[in-house]
Formats: structure tokens, sequence, C-alpha cells
């Protein structure tokens, strides 16, 4: 294949990839060349020096190695672009099996970090620590790719990758770039500023990223000395404008339709898009059809908007949504919302506690960022527990999801999409499984919308139950089995199972003096605080008003120890809420789910497995 077809097959595969990475034209055929030939010649333009700070005292941020020019550079000359290997790439949560299981691949980081020490695995906890400094990520995109896949990705370039400083007003750029023949993954080094022999080779470490803000001071904590660890991290709700970013626009129902409506609720006909509810929905008040046209009651999987056009074109029918309803359902608006049912912000002690006690503390990485940083000095000053679970907004099962102590890897996070971080619950109650010791468990409430304004929620009464594998230890973050509880989507996990009946029988036996109808009180009345915040203020703020809609939910829980007037407590501690949860299991559990549950949802019928909180 001559150079013309070889260049042309190229940019077939590349150009969107480049134009995106923002990569200059005229070095795109020199990329051609160098990756088709394996051209690896850096090393002809730059020399790897390691710092030497003589006297001086070097402060955890100051690097260790830097990248000298040995020659002139002119920014417009296509050859000066240059591959960077790859010397590591790996996912968050495989830092410590990768550099036991890697040959050679310890060694390596550890002259790279120059790191020493007595043991293999004093040098694998030095290294995971200290990898943020020279980590960098990438992430794939695509129909093609499933959710697993599109999970950021992390890499350290090679040695002389690696050396390259950070600037503010750098001379080089630094991109990730896919060979899609052969799919490996590369990092671009160009010039993008003239530069003489012995200039130091620079890049933007949070590149094209809030510029001249204190979140983008934050992010640089890793190589750079931050002034701002005592700022006031007292958060403030957000205006409207946020919470409409990113979402669809949902109109609202036109009330005055639907006012007098006129409602057969004898014989209600059901278009369900669940099989569960076709399945298991048998009460004979209510009958199942095909057509959504004939139906009176429409259960969709997807998020439904046009709510107006609803109420004038079908003012008799009911939706099994809320307009808004996404401000509960949505990690960071979640905490918002809980944030909004506590009076003050703080406890009145030296705690350091966020109200209300019921959510974890939770700052948003995206917009909050600062506030964090500021909260997590001065947690480490008071000597508390550090601990946090940074996940995405609006991912569920644990993927991306990580929990740290480490400021570093923190300061990262914000480069791989939008992430809340939250106190991570370091007290959590634990229960007893035979032949594996005190795990970690959380609960998963169903909860009913009936209405909004009035704000009317019901609580399914027997819950659901998800247990650790593992026995509970404030370490080893990266073992799934001993911090999460869902192992359902995990290979090889086994699941153990128990119904609520049962659990309340071992709860007796092991938490004697901490009545269950106590705790479960204490979680009803949590229900009720969030629905009353979350229907408190007007769309898009709060939930919306829709005499149309109903609305399902799942409160998943965990309990957790707290300190009262010198007594410990049980504090019910939510984690999040479930948009059209799952409910397979609580159709084989209780084959009368859906009648109960539509009973109570369209009939207005009180029914003994439900109990009204709010």
């Amino acid at each position: 294949m001559d150079g013309i077809s070889t260049y042309n097959n190229f940019l077939a595969l590349h150009k969107p990839q480049l134009v995106l990475s923002g990569v200059p034209e005229h070095f795109w055929p020199s990329i051609c060349k160098k990756i088709t030939d394996q051209i690896f010649d850096a090393g002809l333009t730059f020399q790897l020096v390691q710092i030497d700070y003589e006297d001086m005292v070097k402060m955890p941020y100051d690097p260790l190695w830097s990248v000298i020019a040995i020659q002139d550079i002119d920014c417009s000359d296509a050859s000066h672009i240059y591959l960077i290997d790859h010397a590591w790439t790996f996912k968050a949560n495989s830092i410590k099996s990768n550099l036991r299981n890697i040959p050679g691949l310890l060694a390596r980081m550890c002259n790279l970090m120059l790191i020493s020490a007595k043991t293999a695995e004093e040098k694998i906890e030095k290294v995971s620590e200290s990898v943020w400094k020279y980590a960098n990520t990438y992430a794939i995109a695509g129909d093609g790719f499933s959710i697993e896949d599109q999970v950021p990705v992390w890499y350290v370039l090679d040695e002389l990758g690696s050396g390259v400083t950070h600037s503010d007003t750098p001379n080089f750029r630094a991109v990730p770039f896919l060979y899609v023949p052969e799919q490996l993954t590369y990092t671009l080094l160009f010039a993008i500023k003239d530069i003489e022999e012995g200039d130091m080779v620079t890049r933007n470490f949070v590149e094209g990223l809030y510029p001249d803000t204190m979140q983008r001071e934050a992010m640089l904590i890793p190589w750079k000395h931050y002034q701002h660890f005592k700022e006031d991290y007292t958060q403030v709700e957000p205006s409207s404008k946020y919470f409409l970013e990113g979402h669809i626009v949902e109109t609202l129902p036109d009330l005055e339709l639907l006012k007098d409506r006129e409602l057969n609720l004898t014989k209600l006909k059901v278009f369900s898009e669940y099989s569960y509810i076709n399945e298991y929905l048998t009460a004979p008040e209510f009958e199942m059809v095909q057509n959504e046209n004939d139906a009176d009651i429409l259960w969709y999987l997807d998020h439904f908007k046009e709510y107006q056009d609803l109420s004038v074109n079908s003012p008799h029918k009911f939706i099994n949504q809320f307009p808004f309803e996404y401000v509960l359902t949505i990690k960071d608006l979640l905490a918002v919302i809980g944030r909004r049912s506590s009076e003050k912000y703080n406890n009145d002690d030296d705690s350091l506690e966020i109200n209300p006690a019921w959510l974890p503390t939770t700052f948003n990485m995206k917009t909050e960022f600062p506030k964090f940083v500021a909260y997590y000095m001065q947690r480490k000053k008071a000597g508390l527990d550090n601990h946090w679970i940074c996940k995405p907004y609006n991912l569920a099962r644990g993927l991306d999801t990580y929990i740290t102590d480490n400021l570093d890897f923190l300061c990262r996070l914000p480069l791989t999409g939008p992430k809340i971080a939250q106190k991570y619950i370091d007290k959590p109650v634990l229960f007893e499984r035979p032949e594996v010791g005190l795990v970690k468990f959380d609960i998963r409430y169903v909860i009913l919308l009936h209405s909004v304004s009035p704000t009317e929620v019901y609580v399914y009464n027997n819950f659901f139950l998800r247990f650790a594998n593992k026995s509970f230890s404030l370490d080893k973050f990266d073992d799934y089995e001993k911090h999460f509880t869902v192992m359902n989507y995990t290979d090889g996990a086994s699941l153990f199972k128990m119904l609520c009946s049962e659990f309340k029988k071992e709860w007796a036996k092991q938490y004697g003096d901490y009545d269950w109808a106590v705790v479960e009180k204490s979680i009803y009345k949590m229900v009720a605080e969030l629905f009353t915040a979350a229907t408190s203020k007007k769309p898009p703020c709060g939930i919306g008003k829709s005499p149309q809609s109903r609305a399902l939910y799942a409160a998943d829980i965990m309990l957790g120890w707290r300190e009262v007037n010198d007594e410990k407590v049980i504090q019910p501690i939510l984690l999040e809420i479930n948009w059209m949860p799952d409910c397979h299991r609580a159709c084989q559990y209780y084959p009368n789910f859906y009648n109960d549950i539509f009973s109570i949802m369209f009939l207005n019928r009180e029914v003994k497995t439900c109990t009204k909180v709010l």
C-alpha cells in the first residue's frame, strides 16, 4: 500500500478522534508515519533528568523529574509530535492486584516514583498512594460499548512522559490516542510553543478545565501548593437553573382540566412495559391490555416528559411517574433535597457533622470541590475519619465507584465525569453471618408516592436485604465483597438471601437492646422528611403536582452507629433512591406485591402490607 493510501486509511479511522482531541492538522501525517513504522524518537529531542533539591526542603507536591529539550523546537515543524508509551494501564480498583501479579510492574513503578521499602507489600502501599501524581485518564464512549466498558481507564506514561511537569502556561500538550487497527493506546506529545535547547518541557495537567477558579486550584493539589484549606465549606442550594442542567424539559399538567375528571375505579385497564406486572397483577379490578390507547393506567419503563399533553388529551389516564421526580433519583440532586429537610446546616458540637443525620455528608465534585477539600482538611485536622465513597451521579451497581481517604486520588476524580463525594459510613451496624462473620448489609424499602400537594407517601412493609460476602473492616477498599452489598452483577460472587421475617427474628437475637420496631419507625420518619422536602418547592426544584401520577421507588438504606448524649443509637442512613426499581424479587417472595401496590395507588384502598408515612 502506498503512502497516500496509508494516510487516507489512517484519516478515515482517526480523524474524528484527532479533531476532538485538538491535535493540529499539520501533525497528522507525522502521527501516521510514526505509528505505522513504530518510531519512538522522543529520546532524540528530550532528556529526562532527576531534580536535585540539594539543601531545599522538598514538599510532597514537588516533582521528582523534569524533561529538558536538547534542541530548539519549532512548533510549526510537523516532526515535533511524539509517541509516548503507556507503562501501565489499569482500573482504579485493580491497582494492588496489578502490582502483585504483573511481572516487573512493581519494580518499574518504584523506579519511576523513586520509592524504596523493605517488603513488596510496603512498596505496593507506597505506589498505590503515589500513583495519582502520575496517572492520566481516558474513557471509551460509543453505542457499541457496554456501561462497564465505558468506566474510565487510568494509565501511567513511560518514564519520559511521566517526567513532564505541570505548568499553567505550558509549551506542550499530551493527549491519549487510540490506534484503531491494533486497539492500542498511546499518548501524543506535541509542541504548542517554540522552545529553545535547555528549556523545560511542560503541559497543563487540568487542561481546559475551570480556568482561574478555586476548582482548578483544588484539582492541582497533587502538584501545587494550595492556600484554601481553611475556607468555609458551607453548602448552599443551587439555583433552579442547576436542576434543569442536562435534562430534557418536562411539561406540567393543566391542573384546571384535571379538577373534575371522572374516573372509573371498578375495572382499570393496564398497559405495562414491565413483564412482572403483566405476570403478577392478578386482582380482578385490573385488566391487562396490549394497546396504550385502551389503557387507564400507563406503566412505562422510559422517562415520560409530556404531562401537559397527557392532561389535555387523556385526562382519565394514570401514569407511573411524576414531573421532575429526578430530583430524588439522581444522586447530586438527592443530596440537595436531603439537606433542605434540615433547619440548620451544622450540629452545634465539634463533630463537623452536617445535617440531617440520615444523609451522608455529600459534596458535588463538579460544583463544590473546593468546599469538599476544605471540609476534608478540617476533618483531618480534627483527627476524624476521612474515608469517602465517590460515585457518578446516575450510575448503579457500584460502577465507577471508589472508596478512599487519599486526597490526591480525590483530586483526580473530577476529571472522570460528574461525581459526588459522600462520607463513607465508617461505623455501620453489622450483621452476623454464619461462617463469615460481621458483614455490612443494606435494606431496600419500596416507596409509593400517591400524590403531591397534598403529599401522600406509603412504604411497603416487606423490605429486602442485601449482604456483603466478607467480614467488614476499614481497609482493603478494593475488595468489592467486603465493602459492597450488591452481588447480583458480580461474577462468581455468592448471593446470600434472607426474608425480612427471618431477618427480624435474627435481629432480635443479635441486637436485643434495639427493638426493630423502633428502628423501622425512624426509617419511616426519614422517608417522610425526605418527601416533604422533595415536594416543598415547585418544579424544577421539587417534584411536581400531577393528579394523574402515581410512582414507585426503592430506597436503599444502611444503619450506622451514632453517639447521642453519650449513648449509642442506631441511625438510618439513606444511600440512594432508585427510579424504576427491579421488583422481580418482590414478586417471587410476595406474589401479591403488585395487587397490593396497585390497590393503594389506583383504587385508594388501604392494605395491611403498606404503611402510610406521610
